[in-house]
């Protein structure tokens, strides 16, 4: 069981999770039951630090709190797995790698050392940190106090960081930290990380990753709070960026949450830009465009709070299916159209349209995502912005981005949809700029020979390499896609793949539960839908 992260009912066998055969005799056990914080911990998370939960049954009784169980629970087996296996997280052991003596890293000869005692709290929520620190051995955990209670919501061990995020963003700490055990700790003050700042950009960037790794839903942390929201997974990661999911904690709606790297920060230029982006899609309003709710300035970074979509990418679509059937492809194809249009009525270039830019939400909604490189229409600038595989030809001999751009970007995207690969071959880069400067795309009807000569048109015109060949704007080429009809334009069939697996779920219920179960229902089928699953269902009380 070394290697596995299990909980800790299923490492104890003791069978009190919720349906454990002993569930019923015994209760369930609170480590299983657990919904501190926001119910972020509930039951998976508890159950990696159950020695912090009060009540929990061990060695044949009930066991009190963590100050009372505290020598029983550090003899534990389970206990020194989950020590052993956070300990050896890529993370923490590359950082214990980057701060030893021998590596001679200058800052680390200026660390002061600290000695803890186990249940001394050496960092206290709500206070203004002048201190952080580097777990050189033993273990701690983190406790957030609400409504006068004590949340234990997470676990650091040798390597990890603590109270580190109060020194680089200024803000007061959000939760408590008490010893598990005797600690030996590095010490970091103020100077010392304005010091690092500004003659170890890799070691200030490592130390930042670290702490934006904390939002991470992978292992129980306190530190999620942005503002009025609440980050839960991480669901995108980008050298630039990282998305999260979340939750506005007062409305109870999902949001995506898009967090700049903090080593970003640093480029005022990007920093720039990525605030546009909120500027930028916070002025938008069509179905057809991701929304943006808010943008959070903490921690030192900048978070753009923008509506959470449950699909999939086109890119990802494309990966699934090779090539997406042309009646559905077109359906997309006047969606992405009628998206770019109003933003290019707002003066607004989106400047990286491609398929990993598309979301498909369920009903087939097409949503434009990633305005990171948007630009008003006429911006004279020298940054190449997006893929570079839907580059028009004129941006490579320095023409500014504007409507064409987009529309070649556009009629690249489309012609992949519908053959299942992009027009020319990128094996070579240097070949690849000379065909698409003196050859025309290939024929996709070459491919497709089944495409509607419409839709042939339609991508052949857009992405002609004099931009003066291609439509005059998006609504001219939506136009042209209109003339295929409304029954594939406007309610195109879900792309499924091959569906040769079957899974049945059976649930049990009370009489009164019968408007429980049809909420419940009907938000799995929209999930299943998203993912392309379909979902029947039978009741077996009336087959």
């Amino acid at each position: 069981m070394s290697g596995k992260k299990f909980n800790c009912w299923q490492f104890k066998q003791c069978g009190r999770e919720p349906g454990g055969d002993k569930a019923d005799e015994l209760g369930i056990c609170p480590a299983a039951a657990d919904r501190s914080y926001n119910g972020i911990n509930r039951g998976l998370n508890a159950g990696r630090i159950c020695w912090a939960v009060a009540g929990t049954f061990c060695g044949g009784e009930v066991q009190g709190k963590f100050a009372d169980k505290r020598k029983t629970c550090i003899r534990c087996d389970f206990y020194k797995q989950v020590r052993s296996q956070e300990e050896k997280d890529g993370t923490s052991s590359k950082f214990l790698k980057y701060i030893t003596e021998s590596s001679g890293t200058p800052f680390l000869n200026q660390l002061t050392f600290k000695r803890v005692k186990p249940g001394e709290r050496f960092v206290k929520q709500g206070e203004q940190n002048n201190q952080g620190y580097i777990i050189r051995s033993g273990s701690c955990l983190t406790i957030v106090e609400k409504n006068g209670s004590l949340y234990p919501v997470g676990h650091r061990g040798t390597g990890d960081i603590v109270g580190v995020r109060s020194l680089l963003t200024g803000e007061p700490c959000n939760a408590h930290v008490e010893a598990e055990t005797e600690m030996q700790l590095w010490v970091l003050n103020q100077e010392q990380i304005d010091n690092i700042s500004k003659n170890d950009p890799e070691l200030i960037t490592f130390l930042t990753e670290m702490v934006v790794n904390q939002f991470d839903s992978n292992r129980p942390v306190a530190d999620r709070v942005i503002g009025k929201y609440i980050a839960t997974d991480i669901i995108g990661r980008g050298s630039h960026a990282i998305v999260y999911k979340g939750m506005h904690q007062a409305l109870d709606m999902p949001v995506a949450i898009k967090m700049i790297r903090h080593h970003m920060v640093m480029d005022s230029e990007f920093l720039e830009r990525f605030r546009n982006e909120a500027k930028i899609i916070a002025g938008m309003n069509h179905e057809n465009i991701i929304k943006v709710h808010d943008i959070e300035e903490r921690y030192k970074t900048v978070f753009i709070i923008m509506e959470y979509l449950d699909g999939e990418s086109l890119s990802s679509i494309l990966k699934r299916l090779r090539m997406i059937p042309v009646d559905v492809a077109a359906g997309y194809l006047f969606q992405i159209c009628s998206g770019l249009h109003y933003a290019h009525e707002k003066g607004i270039i989106h400047r990286d349209i491609n398929p990993i830019n598309i979301m498909v939400q369920g009903g087939n909604l097409i949503k434009i995502l990633d305005f990171g490189m948007a630009c008003p229409l006429g911006t004279d600038d020298d940054i190449m912005g997006g893929a570079f595989a839907y580059q028009a030809p004129e941006l490579f001999t320095g023409e500014p981005a504007d409507q064409q751009s987009d529309i070649y970007a556009l009629g690249i995207t489309a012609y992949e949809l519908v053959t299942g690969r992009r027009p020319y071959r990128e094996d070579d880069l240097r070949e690849l700029l000379k065909m698409r400067e003196t050859q025309e795309i290939p024929d996709p009807a070459e491919l497709v020979p089944e495409i509607p000569v419409i839709l042939r048109n339609f991508i052949i015109k857009c992405c002609r390499r004099d931009p003066r060949e291609r439509y005059r704007s998006v609504f001219d080429a939506m136009e042209e896609l209109r003339t295929l009809g409304k029954p594939v334009l406007e309610k195109p069939e879900p792309v499924e793949g091959p569906m040769d697996k079957l899974t049945s779920l059976i649930l049990r219920y009370g009489s009164g539960q019968h408007e429980e179960l049809d909420c419940l229902l009907e938000e799995f089928r929209q999930k299943a839908e998203a993912a392309g699953i379909n979902m029947n269902v039978v009741d077996l009380n009336n087959p």
